[in-house]
């Protein structure tokens, strides 16, 4: 079993021993711990909470909810919800916080508790260290009997959220409800099988088929929205009936399209399209991590902007984007960062946004994917022992291509010409993740295999 504590949240799978995996035990300590944080640092006592629609969640929602209770703390239930959807109620509500059930893109077995604070953004580094520190002392206390707090369930934050985008100003219903397209969309039997089509509807797009949107939570393939788990749509979007597939994860954060001809449109330019659309209508800055593809600095360069890259992990990139003052941001999974309506991935803008691009420019979905540079991306990793020194290895390798532009604030980025690798080291695990990109995929295999091969040589030294 599995049990990962991390500043976002706590993330494991159901069952075993208490602190061995996501146990009941768990969740309430953790759950308490980020209630009495939240309360205390913004003196107030509602914390909004949602889930996606795995297994597990209805089980997690009522520890979670009777847990915030017994703090004394007033509980808005979004039920099955999204994940940008909570993040957009919590500041709605006036909340000290939110709440979201969901693993994400992780299989069945998963579930987690991702930490909001009272802006609806996931939580720093050091407020996360704080929470940590509350749940490893057991440093909360329960209320009494008649100091409980209460509960209210709202169902309605899903259709507030949609009138939001439709009324984005760059989000064009009329132009799109013109083009008449045909969608096809898989939304693997989560929340998303709610929000997406009830989005597309508001859209004026008339022409959908359904596949998975069923939220039971039994998911029919891997959830991550990769290639190599969507090939049943891929194939449907062969047929030539429909003009763009849409693909999100279990809580609506990350989406992935398909195009016309059902080639994956590749996640990671699902972001640099719709920044292209973004930066065709409004000049700015974008940001995305050290991890995701060099096309969005292209595009942001052609279009007058600045581009600027952060280190990994959602925060990470809100943080950057605020100090950038960013128009459009991101990551290279999908994952489209709108602040003209939230500091959040946000699947559910991508797709409005990006059917607004598709109505404005008349393009096919391929043609789009054909205007910008085509990049490949090569993603490895190499496990090591506990015992070997991971940051000495990547000190190693920093001094290595000491004549290479590089970039430390997240790991190690070597950046060539018309190339980088990034080394990453896992916070969880004695694992170095390894990204390459260039222009050619052997290339980018090449300089991943060359980096694995500079590490073995270093272990080999070291040992």
């Amino acid at each position: 079993m599995t049990l990962i504590k991390s500043i976002s949240g706590i993330r494991g799978t159901i069952g075993g021993k208490a602190g061995e995996g996501l146990s009941p035990i768990d969740i309430v300590k953790y759950t308490a711990a980020f209630g009495s944080w939240a309360s205390e640092k913004s003196g107030n006592k509602k914390i909004v909470i949602g889930r996606d629609a795995r297994i597990s969640g209805e089980m997690v929602s009522g520890l979670v909810t009777n847990t915030l209770i017994s703090l004394g703390l007033d509980v808005v239930d979004l039920g099955l919800s999204t994940t940008p959807t909570v993040e957009i109620a919590v500041p709605e509500e006036g909340a000290a916080g939110g709440i979201i059930l969901t693993a994400s893109h992780n299989p069945t077995q998963w579930n987690a508790l991702k930490l909001l604070n009272d802006k609806g953004e996931f939580i720093s580094a050091d407020d996360g260290a704080e929470v940590l520190k509350i749940a490893d002392e057991d440093n909360y206390e329960f209320a009494e009997v008649l100091h409980l707090g209460s509960y209210r369930q709202d169902a309605t934050y899903i259709d507030k959220h949609i009138e939001k985008i439709l009324a984005l100003p760059l989000v064009d219903k009329d132009a799109i409800a013109s083009k008449n397209f045909s969608v096809a969309i898989d939304c693997v039997n989560s929340t998303g099988g709610i929000a997406v089509p009830k989005l597309l509807e508001a859209l004026g797009v008339q022409n959908v088929k359904k596949f998975y949107c069923e939220p039971t939570g039994h998911f029919p393939h891997n959830p991550e929205p990769l290639p190599e788990n969507i090939a049943h749509i891929c194939s449907e979007m062969e047929k030539g009936r429909f003009d763009l597939g849409i693909v999100v994860d279990p809580d609506v954060d990350r989406l992935a399209l398909i195009q016309e001809d059902g080639t994956p449109f590749g996640e990671e330019y699902t972001l640099v399209a719709i920044s292209d659309y973004i930066l065709s209508e409004t000049k700015g800055n974008t940001v995305s991590n050290l991890s995701s593809t060099m096309a969005l600095r292209k595009v942001t360069e052609k279009r007058g902007g600045q581009y600027t890259a952060s280190a990994v992990g959602e925060v990470n990139v809100v943080t950057e984007m605020k100090n950038t003052n960013a128009i459009i941001g991101g990551e290279g999974n999908g994952g489209i960062i709108y602040p003209e309506l939230h500091y959040g991935r946000d699947a559910l803008v991508g797709i409005a946004l990006f059917l607004t691009y598709m109505a404005k420019t008349d393009l096919h979905v391929s043609r789009i994917r054909a205007s910008f540079p085509n990049y490949h991306i090569s993603k490895n990793k190499i496990e090591l022992t506990p015992q070997i020194d991971v940051d000495g290895i990547l000190e190693q390798i920093k001094t290595k291509y000491a004549n290479q532009k590089v970039n430390t604030i997240d790991g190690v980025k070597i950046e060539f010409e018309n190339e980088w690798v990034h080394l990453r080291k896992s916070n969880t695990e004695p694992i170095i993740r390894i990204y390459s990109e260039s222009d050619s995929e052997s290339t980018a295999e090449y300089l991943a295999n060359k980096i694995i091969s500079d590490i073995r040589d270093i272990i080999t030294t070291q040992a």
